[in-house]
């Protein structure tokens, strides 16, 4: 994947969030790493600067000081993801998720405790990244804020979430919050253009601002959609060939959810949401983007489309506001086949 082959390995390769990076550079250069709380939309670099942090102060072989956790992953799939992780299968000893007895919570307590007692042997402290905080249940975070003060000396957490309003006040107070965004247009077609020179693509000047439009900054989206285009062409790129690219990037599940809401059939749409959120590790917000998208390519009446726009962007608004992915995705869907 593009999206792995051209990730920066160090913070001056990182595009873009200048004024989140520079912190990252001093945390490096003085020395001394506090907890950190980065937030910002899906596919703007949080994860990246992480690793490039990590790469910075460890060096080559940071992967020993640097613990992850996919707290999506952890809560939402639930025994069914740790008995695919490797990691624990000596915390659970089986890989038959119906012979856990613990409960989910409790296995993530012990793990996190116990990578997080574990000194390091080169270095004054690890790091124990968890991403997609926001999806930590209640009970979770605060076990965490615990950990975080028993074992300042060993180890420091980083989070990465989308969504900060989920964190606990008391978890956010305990970090330094950095936010990250989308990049500018002329910094993403810069680096795309490096990538297109790179892989040996040409690329229209109306596809690189079409393109621009479609992933409005965001490089992981760009890079998706150019890899696609790499796969079909014969090394020239236009407009067109990126339209359909950005089209066919729309997950099946996605466009399955809207058939059933087209059709009003409620139970389709319901049951349609769980492969998303579950299977695909979508965020409720990342699916009502795609939705977004693919209303615009139905031949609805204008008010029609109005209204179901009007109802995305409350269904946006209430999950970034902490609501449930899950509920609001549902009364999404319910409200959208009455259009």
């Amino acid at each position: 994947m593009w999206t792995v082959k051209y990730r920066p390995e160090t913070l001056d390769g990182i595009v873009g969030n200048k004024k989140a990076v520079d912190m990252l550079r001093l945390v490096v250069s003085s020395g001394r790493l506090p907890h950190l709380v980065i937030h910002g939309p899906a596919g703007c670099g949080k994860s990246t600067a992480v690793l490039a942090l990590a790469n910075e102060m460890y060096g080559e072989d940071y992967e020993r000081n640097l613990t992850y956790f996919n707290a999506s992953d952890f809560f939402d799939q639930g025994k069914r993801y740790l008995v695919r992780d490797k990691r624990f299968i000596r915390f659970l000893g089986t890989d038959d998720p119906k012979k856990i007895q613990s409960s989910v919570i409790s296995i993530f307590k012990d793990l996190v405790n116990e990578y997080a007692a574990m000194g390091s042997l080169d270095a004054d402290y690890k790091i124990i990244f968890i991403d997609s905080a926001e999806s930590l249940r209640e009970d979770a975070q605060h076990a965490l804020r615990r950990i975080m003060e028993r074992y300042s000396k060993t180890c420091r957490f980083v989070f990465s979430t989308t969504q900060p309003s989920r964190l606990i006040s008391p978890l956010r107070s305990r970090g330094l919050e950095l936010f990250f965004t989308y990049v500018g247009e002329d910094e993403f077609i810069t680096f795309l253009k490096g990538v297109a020179e790179a892989e040996n693509l040409d690329v229209s000047d109306d596809a690189w601002d079409n393109l621009y439009m479609l992933c409005k900054g965001n490089i992981a989206c760009g890079l998706n959609i150019l890899q696609t285009v790499s796969l079909e062409s014969s090394g020239k790129v236009d407009t067109e060939m990126i339209f359909t690219a950005s089209q066919e990037s729309i997950p099946a599940g996605v466009r399955e959810l809207y058939r059933a809401i087209l059709k009003k059939d409620l139970p389709a749409a319901r049951k349609a949401i769980d492969p998303l959120l579950i299977r695909d590790g979508m965020s409720g917000v990342e699916v009502i983007s795609h939705l977004h998208k693919v209303i615009w390519e139905e031949a609805l009446q204008p008010e029609d489309i109005a209204a179901m726009l009007r109802k995305l962007s409350d269904a946006d608004l209430l999950i970034r506001s902490g609501a449930s992915d899950r509920i609001q995705l549902e009364a999404l869907v319910t409200e959208m086949a009455n259009v």
